[in-house]
């Protein structure tokens, strides 16, 4: 059942064709300059689904921004990326309402959070939108569009952020930590940031700092191949921190405007490898002045509240400064953004979409929920 339902004596149509997920497997062979098609290369070590996020946009900010505008570009792409979600408000809701409105009461406040927490929003979220509800209309008739307009405004609130994709150098080289699960789309949303970085005219370099796959460190040579960017590699098993360092001296040497270092997938819970990302913050401070000015903790959507929790671990032991929320391809409830940004604070500065070159995008809370609430009528 769905928000949409909560108005309806009984849907004329129960069932609702199940949204198809975007393929994520890419095809061998593909074309060079289609970065999003090349093989992602992910192997038994990519732990299953491996590093097979696709991100969204690569465009330049101000092309991005004006596809989204125009109703066209990200924005038809977000709305197929929240088909799940949106699909289950919109029918979920409905089957809350009969044709009259219904009542608010305790037994509708009830089976409204259900269907909220179902987005996978958290409890909180869901909470804070159910008190909401209940403070301005109890013991009212409401119409189905007026819970809708609730739920939309108070979503908007929650991931309202300042509109700044990334936090550059003011002078000299920009350097960003890229930190996450092994299988969350890290490399894959690296390969991805250096192209949407390129397209605003920046040179870059790559270090892969996860010396303990020896997969990682091939995959993000393929990409590095196809991009036409430099990587700096070194041995299997090499010192992290020793790999960052030769990362950013070359970016110094080449005079390269951003390094983005990949680290080793981790486990919020392994207190070791904590250990070696404060090692690499500490060896590339020294480099180059506020450095990292940047560490993006990649976070697969299709994890649901699992997210949380190596939010939770990362955010404060890898000082956090952004998501890139990956894998964001209509398989996943995009609910899941709303307690990441309401309990930790961080903002979600990018989100993956699908499979090309293009779709790593600038998130836009505006545009995100738009786009959630699309076919809400």
């Amino acid at each position: 059942m769905g928000v949409f339902d909560l108005f309806k004596k009984k849907p004329e149509s129960a069932t609702t064709a199940a949204p198809k997920s975007i393929p994520v497997t890419q095809p061998p062979g593909a074309d060079k300059d289609a970065l999003g098609r090349a093989p992602l290369g992910p192997t038994a070590a990519e732990q299953g689904r491996g590093d097979q996020e696709q991100p969204a946009s690569a465009a330049p900010v101000e092309a991005s921004d004006a596809a989204t505008r125009s109703g066209s570009g990200w924005l038809g792409m977000l709305r197929s990326a929240l088909q799940k979600t949106s699909t289950l408000l919109r029918t979920d809701i409905r089957d809350l309402f009969k044709r009259e409105g219904r009542l608010v009461d305790d037994a509708f406040l009830d089976e409204l959070f259900a269907i909220l927490v179902r987005t996978d929003m958290g409890v909180a979220s869901a909470t804070r939108i159910r008190d909401r509800i209940a403070r301005d209309w109890r013991a009212r008739v409401v119409q189905m569009d007026e819970v809708l307009a609730l739920i939309k405004d108070e979503i908007r609130q929650i991931l309202q952020q300042p509109p700044q994709p990334l936090n550059m150098a003011t002078s000299g080289p920009t350097v960003i930590l890229v930190v996450g699960v092994n299988g969350s789309g890290k490399t894959t949303s690296i390969a991805k940031l250096a192209h949407w970085l390129r397209g605003q005219g920046k040179k870059v370099v790559l270090g892969a700092a996860d010396t303990f796959r020896a997969a990682a460190v091939e995959q993000l040579g393929i990409w590095a191949e196809r991009l036409g960017v430099e990587l700096v590699k070194g041995d299997s098993g090499a010192d992290p921190a020793s790999v960052a360092h030769r990362a950013v001296a070359r970016t110094l040497e080449t005079q390269a405007d951003v390094c983005i270092i990949d680290t080793a997938g981790r486990l919020q819970t392994q207190t070791h490898l904590m250990q070696q990302l404060e090692k690499i913050h500490r060896v590339i401070g020294k480099q180059v002045p506020g450095a990292p000015h940047e560490t993006l903790l990649v976070l697969d959507a299709t994890a649901g509240q699992n997210a949380l929790s190596q939010a939770q671990g990362f955010s404060s032991a890898a000082k956090c400064t952004g998501i890139i929320l990956a894998k964001l391809d209509g398989t996943a409830k995009g609910g899941v953004v709303l307690p990441i940004r309401e309990r930790f604070a961080i903002p979600v500065k990018f989100v993956g979409l699908g499979e090309k070159a293009s779709d790593l995008a600038v998130f836009d809370a505006d545009t995100f929920v738009d786009a959630l609430f699309a076919d809400a009528a």
